[in-house]
């Protein structure tokens, strides 16, 4: 680490200044003198209450046909159809104070690897040259455990999708890239206003027995065994205009069950959607209203307060709109009555960390030295969680084995630097290049009086409340009296558990990678961020991570073609709409359609409800409405093969207005002849709404 002496023009200044004062006047200086200097040392943007704030929103949905889903880790669970678009919603936020600027980014995806931010900062870098960098760029994920997979260049969490998917891939890094343009763009003279709030009946801890081994008087400082408080950022012009939300609620998104096979953001992207939709947020504009549930320290968090049976809660969409819509409601009366200001500036840290060889000083463990391990993950990782059971059961541990399995690797496999994992396969390893990644992004992003502190893990509660306090401690006394974790940020290495709970090993211990020291590691480099930031020294930027874009490997298949009867056309209809409904009544079309890979119609839609007004037709619902669904299936239609069915679906809104509609279906089919695709479309008979 270096110390830069005279950070700022103003700062060196008013050092010499000081040093002309002194070769005059050798006596001590008075009261005025010191106040004088104090004046000129002080931070420029203490008092600052104006941003600029900039909002962009833009589609970053995979294909929607036979490809893996991600989070469950079930290979049998592969996407067939639509329930609700995938999103990246980007803020800019910058200081005029001080000059600097930030990017915070939540994206509807499980997770952000590392290959989808280095290529993200490399298209940021290639058009705004050194504007946008990894210092600077902070991209998080709700978490949504029903978003298609294959994104990673990292092998475990590519093994049940069965490989790597570059048409996913490329969509999600040009769409978050798309949304920050737009945020760029959108830039104006602004504020921003924070609330808080406690959200009850929404969460529970998934692992209690793990949080319990945490010591009674640390607990003891804690009304709950979860986090409940949600924070919110209101972004509005000067001239009034409304920007957007940002808040923080920690919670996993996985009300939506390992059975469910339509592409959907789960709880946090419902919530969105209904906030959005409270604003007419125009999802194809380059200037609309963004609200972004983002995600927190939800690795011991679930949502489903009533269980499940499936990974996800006891019916999968109700129990989405339950979560979701307790987020929506608390986070509308926060921002309608946020009126403390954010006060401060725009600053950051950032560096890389190779996590399997960090040496953690006493200070930050029990009292002596310790290191972190090349990373490994235990039995119970492969037992799953509540939110997704898997294989054996959770709690296998070296330090009170009872089962054969656990005997066996804790003879064999588990080594002293892991603890009490027993190990079962250690990715740091493997050859000719780690399963997972080493070398990790941390990163601390000061907005005004609230401090980001971005984790490429899925921190459990007391892990992220203890990295909470730590950098609070810092950074109080420069004006931070909040501090919030962006969870599941920039890249992603498995969860983050305390040294407590890691030596029960439910699944949160099993799949913390870097062995029981991981957190002690993660509290001492980010102290080292905070502290940097804190005294305006700078900060080595690391190793530089791998870079396995050019080394994929995949068992994904494309579209070969698309086929029909030749007594039908693509886009014909299958099953029709009936004559008549009423509210609440659900409207099922089915057509010969193509299959989705062909084109995923990102910022478009595969289906359009359409109300008839005078001569012409008005959309009324697209496939990322809730009351929509999407769904594509291969249909045998020997002797011809490559036949699909799409069914369309609309559950008709208890507010829709009477009148004549249709259901129309756009799509793409690939020929096996000269292997173009082509457009086509299809429309259902009219029908009545009552």
């Amino acid at each position: 680490m270096q110390r830069r002496l005279f950070s700022s023009p103003r700062l060196l200044a008013a050092v010499v200044l000081a040093l002309t004062l002194g070769a005059c006047d050798t006596q001590s200086p008075d009261e005025d003198s010191l106040s004088t200097r104090s004046d000129a040392l002080a931070d420029p943007c203490a008092t600052n209450q104006s941003f600029q704030v900039g909002a962009g929103l833009h589609d970053i949905t995979g294909p929607a046909a036979e490809l893996g889903m991600m989070g469950y880790a079930m290979v049998d669970q592969k996407t067939a159809g639509i329930h609700q678009r995938l999103r990246s919603r980007a803020f800019v936020i910058a200081s005029p104070c001080n000059g600097k600027r930030a990017v915070f980014v939540s994206a509807d995806l499980g997770q952000i690897y590392q290959g989808v931010r280095q290529q993200v900062v490399e298209k940021l870098r290639a058009r705004y040259g050194t504007l946008y960098t990894d210092d600077n760029v902070l991209l998080s994920a709700t978490h949504t455990h029903s978003g298609p997979g294959g994104h990673s260049h990292y092998a475990l969490y590519n093994l049940t999708i069965l490989g790597y998917d570059k048409q996913g891939f490329d969509a999600i890094v040009d769409g978050i890239f798309q949304s920050i343009v737009r945020a760029h763009d959108n830039l104006a003279p602004g504020t921003i206003r924070v609330a808080s709030g406690d959200l009850l009946d929404t969460s529970i801890n998934r692992s209690p027995g793990a949080y319990l081994r945490n010591s009674a008087t640390e607990r003891a400082q804690y009304t709950h065994d979860t986090d409940k408080r949600m924070t919110l950022l209101r972004l509005q012009t000067d001239d009034g205009g409304e920007v957007g939300l940002i808040n923080w609620f920690a919670v996993h998104a996985t009300s939506m069950g390992n059975d469910n096979l339509l592409i959907s953001g789960d709880n946090k992207g419902y919530a969105s959607y209904l906030f959005e939709k409270l604003k007419g947020t125009n999802y194809t504009a380059q200037r609309t209203f963004v609200a972004a549930f983002a995600q927190s320290n939800e690795g011991d968090v679930t949502p489903n307060i009533y269980g499940g049976t499936n990974g996800g809660g006891a019916n999968d969409f109700e129990s989405t709109e339950l979560s979701g819509r307790k987020q929506y409601n608390l986070a509308k009366t926060l921002y309608d009555t946020a009126s403390a200001p954010l006060t401060g500036g725009v600053d950051f840290r950032h560096a890389y960390v190779a996590m399997d060889s960090v040496q953690v000083a006493p200070a930050y463990t029990d009292g002596v030295w310790r290191t972190t391990c090349e990373a490994a993950i235990g039995d119970s990782m492969l037992a799953g969680a509540e939110d997704g059971p898997g294989y054996g059961y959770e709690g296998s541990s070296c330090e009170t084995i009872d089962d054969a399995w656990g005997v066996f690797n804790c003879a064999l496999f588990t080594t002293a630097c892991q603890g009490e994992k027993p190990i079962v396969l250690e990715m740091g390893t493997l050859q000719p290049y780690p399963w997972t990644p080493e070398v990790l992004p941390l990163q601390v992003v000061r907005l005004g009086n609230v401090a980001l502190v971005a984790l490429p893990f899925e921190p459990t509660t007391m892990a992220g409340r203890r990295v909470r306090q730590q950098v609070l401690a810092q950074l109080s006394p420069v004006g931070v009296n909040q501090v919030l974790i962006a969870g599941l940020s920039n890249a992603y290495a498995g969860y983050l558990s305390t040294r407590e709970e890691y030596a029960k090993q439910d699944y949160e211990g099993a799949s913390t990678h870097f062995g029981p020291w991981t957190l002690a590691a993660v509290q001492q480099e980010v102290d080292k961020l905070a502290s940097a930031l804190r005294t305006g020294a700078t900060v080595a930027p690391g190793p530089t991570p791998r870079d396995l874009r050019n080394n994929q490997s995949t068992l994904q298949t494309g579209v070969v073609y698309d086929d029909k009867l030749l007594t039908v056309s693509f886009g014909s209809v299958v099953t029709n709409a009936l004559a008549s409904y009423t509210r609440g009544q659900t409207v099922s079309v089915k057509f010969w359609g193509g299959h989705p890979k062909n084109n995923l119609r990102r910022q478009g839609s595969f289906l359009q409800v359409q109300r008839k007004s005078g001569t012409t037709w008005v959309t009324v619902a697209n496939d990322w409405d809730w009351e929509t669904k999407y769904r594509w299936k291969r249909y045998d239609c020997a002797p011809t093969y490559g036949c699909s069915h799409v069914t369309t679906e609309w559950t008709i809104p208890a507010d829709a207005v009477p009148g004549t509609y249709r259901i129309r279906h756009d799509g793409d089919w690939k020929s096996g002849w000269d292997g173009l695709i082509r457009a086509y479309s299809g429309t259902s008979r009219e029908f009545t709404v009552n």
